[in-house]
């Protein structure tokens, strides 16, 4: 989806365990590794962006994991809590607010859409993570560790 504002944007990205691994696609624009994500659009919450997003660019059924508060017969929705907020700069005059969910998938099965292609996509072990041959961000490393211990 194209942004919404100039300067800034919602963003939602899920780290998704099976067993003893995380997962990661190659971005196809940054050519770094960053889990399943993308932009909120204007007609959906965060929770409901992340879990689009992991259908579009991965194809996986996930359970997104964390609290919510109790839902009242009042007609409102409760938001499930991201694990994480982070602001980063997507360029020199753009940022992106992202909502960082963990989510557990009951397969490894990945299928990829037809819009949202990645090089490559892999299930990293917690020691993988560090390999300096993979490259992956800190930042990353960081919340992919994170989702591991949460959820393994």
């Amino acid at each position: 989806m194209p942004h919404i504002h100039e300067q800034i944007d919602y963003a939602a990205d899920t780290y998704i365990v099976e067993g003893d691994a995380v997962l990661l696609r190659l971005h196809e624009k940054y050519h770094t590794w960053f889990p399943p994500g993308g932009h909120v659009e204007l007609d959906e919450d965060p929770e409901e962006a992340a879990l689009r997003e992991v259908q579009e660019e991965v194809g996986l059924a996930v359970t997104l994991v964390g609290e919510r508060a109790p839902t009242y017969d009042d007609g409102e929705k409760e938001v499930l809590v991201p694990r994480f907020i982070n602001r980063h700069a997507i360029s020199d005059t753009h940022d992106h607010i992202s909502f960082v969910y963990f989510g557990r998938a009951e397969t490894r099965d990945v299928v990829q859409g037809e819009t949202e292609v990645s090089d490559e996509i892999r299930w990293f072990t917690r020691e993988e993570l560090s390999d300096p041959s993979y490259n992956v961000l800190p930042r990353v490393q960081h919340y992919a560790r994170a989702a591991l211990d949460a959820l393994t």
